[in-house]
């Protein structure tokens, strides 16, 4: 039986790490989130990020990226999938282990270490099947046999990896005790992202609205009905001005729908909302339905006096096109979020000068 070798305790990931790393991005999240984790010290000296050309929002994500200042030793590619296939760094920073182009790579790559980063709440999914020695399949996917085969491949290479201790999963995600477990239990390396880099950049000028929302894929995906978001959207409204930033997946009609109605600024689409709410002050607040960035806002923008809010999806708001484990999925955000304002409640308890007395 082949156990799982102790993760490393070293206090600096750089002390070990090869010179060299690789990370494939394909969406804005793993591309900030890849940033940290080269921050970190989880990448290598040289991180080289191959971006996906083919997704609009990475382009802008890029560009916002840019105009902070960068740790030393990033540079990027924006032939990433191609480069990617190609690609020989030591260390590989991966953002989404369901993809087809890391899946087909991954059993041949020869990784001393992989990093993954955080990709919204398929993080969790990831982690879940991973603890169940389940295919990597993305949930809700019908996926044919060789897909689930290559899935399975990919998750057998993961764990084979991982009980050489040469996996880390770097999330924002506060994961339950017991999945926590599962995944050290087969020599996963756990490692909190606390955007210590991002929260350390100057902000940017503050939205001066009071109600900032940040926009929702699902009535873009067919999973709620699109008129009840829109009349949720008109009653916030009616309480005071709003901005509305837009998921990037959302169509212009809908986009015009909201823009027309009274107290609503539709912001265009660009940096990811982790760096354009950076500038929020006390007195405002961010509302949303469940959505990963509710729970990494709440680390970022919180500790600044702004509440962050994920709201429960209203059970006549599903459309059939929601199964009830896409529900249960999604709808776990909202305790997520709890757990992760909470958590920075107590280090802000933690840190006040009567609790250092």
């Amino acid at each position: 039986m082949h156990h799982p070798r102790p993760a490393s305790r070293a206090t600096d990931p750089r002390a070990t790490s090869p010179r060299a790393a690789g990370a494939l991005v394909e969406s804005p999240l793993q591309l900030l989130c890849t940033v940290e984790a080269h921050a970190a010290g989880y990448g290598g000296t040289d991180t080289h990020v191959h971006v996906r050309d083919d997704v609009p929002a990475l382009g802008d994500a890029l560009a916002a990226v840019r105009e902070l200042r960068l740790p030393e030793g990033l540079t990027f590619d924006l032939a990433g999938r191609r480069s990617a296939l190609t690609a020989r760094e030591p260390v590989w920073l991966v953002g989404d282990a369901f993809s087809g182009l890391f899946q087909a790579t991954a059993p041949l790559r020869r990784t001393e270490r992989i990093v993954l980063v955080d990709d919204g709440l398929a993080t969790l999914e990831l982690c879940r099947l991973l603890v169940r020695r389940a295919p990597l399949v993305r949930i809700g996917s019908r996926a044919p046999a060789p897909r689930r085969r290559l899935g399975a491949v990919a998750a057998g290479r993961l764990r084979s990896l991982a009980a050489d201790g040469r996996v880390t999963i770097f999330t924002a995600l506060p994961l339950a005790p017991d999945l926590a477990a599962g995944l050290r239990a087969q020599g996963f390396e756990v490692r909190p992202n606390r955007f210590g880099w991002l929260t350390a950049q100057p902000a940017d000028a503050a939205m001066t609205e009071p109600t900032i929302v940040v926009g929702s894929a699902m009535a873009a995906d067919g999973l709620i009905d699109q008129d009840r978001y829109v009349d949720w959207i008109r009653s916030l409204a009616k309480e005071g001005e709003l901005r509305y930033l837009p998921h990037r997946r959302q169509t212009p009609e809908l986009l015009a729908t909201l823009a027309s109605i009274d107290g609503v600024v539709v912001d265009a689409p660009g940096a990811p909302v982790e760096i354009r709410l950076r500038g929020l002050r006390a007195g405002q607040r961010v509302l949303s339905l469940p959505s990963t960035s509710t729970i990494l806002l709440t680390t970022i923008i919180s500790p600044l006096g702004v509440p962050v809010t994920a709201l429960d999806v209203p059970a006549d708001w599903w459309t059939p096109r929601a199964s009830a484990d896409h529900r249960a999925h999604l709808t776990s955000v909202v305790d997520l979020a709890r757990q992760a304002r909470a958590a920075v409640e107590d280090a802000s308890e933690n840190d006040s000068p009567e609790a250092n007395e």
